[in-house]
């Protein structure tokens, strides 16, 4: 793959044989996101978990004390006063079984997150085909299956992100955007590995966390010192 001037600039200054601590790797990342628009800044963590196991399958949600710089859609599925509830907490979307065929027939998608109150989980279900493979299906374990709908709105909007292993056990999550300043990125990212470390399987033999990389949008990736990131 043929990289272009500026990544090739941007990647000299980053030592691949190196394991960054935090702050370090957080400067660079900074530094190596020069593109035109405000590139997202991303931590993909590399677990010696097996997600086929369903005992080693890592799922939840933090909230990011500097948000992710991210306007994030809304769409809560809830009914009466509920629906009430996720209007005025700042929800985009908030209906019922009416937004099924909007979604399966209209593939309408201009959300970027579902909540639902428990009681909606029967006609959320429905969706699962089509929301499932984009992440988007309602979870308890990330907060997103609750009565609690205003609370959960105002986390999401505060910056709550979910994190959860890909195919390949990886974690891939935003913890914020290139304009933000070294100190906010870096107190996102520690926030983010405590909830990650809390997150460890009890049945997991063998080394947590294999690989820790930060990354920019366009950027080269900058790998960190995982071993004073466990704990």
């Amino acid at each position: 793959m043929k990289r272009g001037k500026k990544y090739v600039e941007a990647a000299k200054a980053i030592d691949r044989a190196t394991l960054y601590d935090t702050a370090d790797a957080v400067a660079l990342v900074k530094k190596s996101a020069v593109a035109k628009f405000d590139e997202t800044i991303e931590a993909h963590i590399r677990t010696g978990c097996d997600g086929r196991h369903a005992d080693q399958q890592i799922r939840g949600a933090v909230v990011l004390p500097h948000g992710t710089g991210k306007k994030v859609r809304v769409l809560v599925f809830a009914k009466g006063a509920k629906a009430d509830e996720a209007t005025a907490a700042g929800a985009e979307f908030v209906g019922g079984e009416e937004l099924i065929p909007k979604i399966q027939n209209e593939n309408w998608f201009e959300f970027d997150v579902v909540v639902a109150t428990p009681d909606m989980m029967g006609v959320v279900g429905r969706l699962g085909r089509v929301l499932g493979p984009k992440g988007l299906m309602p979870n308890p374990k990330a907060g997103t299956v609750t009565m609690d709908v205003a609370k959960a709105v105002a986390d999401i909007k505060a910056g709550k992100i979910e994190y959860r292993l890909d195919k390949t056990n990886i974690i891939h999550v935003p913890i914020g955007k290139a304009s933000f300043t070294e100190e906010q990125l870096a107190d996102n990212f520690q926030t983010l590995m405590n909830a990650i470390n809390k997150a460890k399987p009890n049945t997991l033999k063998g080394q947590y966390l294999r690989s820790v990389t930060l990354t920019s949008t366009m950027g080269p990736g900058v790998k960190l010192n995982v071993a004073k990131l466990a704990n």
